[in-house]
């Protein structure tokens, strides 16, 4: 699916952003990753096959990416940028808003879910980066107890920053919280091709994705 090109307003400047899918009821605010920005071919495939299942996306680069730059901006600005592009689409009228995103896009979501109550309806992470590979005593989880919004994690069980069982006993203490595990999955959700195609693999998270999103 095309996406349209928009512009939109940060606390400083603005950042490129992309909006796939018709207006709808239901709108996500998708974040890339630390390595690469939303014209990497991950998040324009995942971006494009929740649109075609009838939910309007936005994706956007942080800063630093906006900027070319190749190290991330501090968690501030960070979530900074992400509070102004949920803003922007909170603004454009009635229907709900879920935030997320790739590993680091998921976490900066996160981090300002927690900050801001009424910041989204829903969140989805794909990938949740729990601690820096080789670190599992690094938790990035504290804040997630001042999430009220329901919460979706898609987990690759060969994740380096952290599997579905890792999760699990963080996730057992959070009431809105829903672990979706990718059997074979990396950390960004690829599965070896001996256990199964990876379009039928993506097909049925995005499925399950958006059957989260419309509960």
């Amino acid at each position: 699916m095309s996406a349209e090109a928009i512009e939109i307003a940060l606390d400083v400047g603005t950042t490129a952003a992309r909006r796939y899918g018709a207006r709808g009821e239901l709108t996500l605010v998708l974040a890339h990753g630390a390595g690469a920005g939303q014209a990497h071919p991950f998040m324009v495939r995942w971006a494009s096959a929740l649109a075609d299942r009838g939910v309007e996306v936005v994706t956007f680069d942080f800063p630093y990416m906006n900027g070319k730059r190749r190290a991330p901006d501090r968690m501030p600005v960070l979530v900074s940028a992400y509070a102004a592009v949920a803003a922007w689409a909170r603004a454009r009228g009635p229907g709900r808003l879920a935030i997320g995103g790739k590993s680091m896009g998921g976490r900066v979501a996160s981090m300002l879910a927690a900050e801001h109550a009424d910041a989204a309806d829903a969140l989805v992470f794909l990938g949740y980066p729990l601690h820096p590979p080789g670190e599992p005593d690094k938790l990035r989880a504290a804040h997630l107890p001042k999430i009220a919004a329901p919460m979706l994690f898609v987990q690759g069980e060969r994740d380096p920053f952290g599997g579905p069982d890792e999760l699990r006993p963080i996730l057992a203490t959070l009431p809105r919280a829903t672990l979706l595990p990718v059997p074979g999955g990396d950390h960004s959700l690829a599965v070896p091709k001996k256990l199964r195609a990876q379009a039928e693999v993506d097909a049925a998270l995005q499925d399950a994705i958006v059957a989260f999103l419309r509960r």
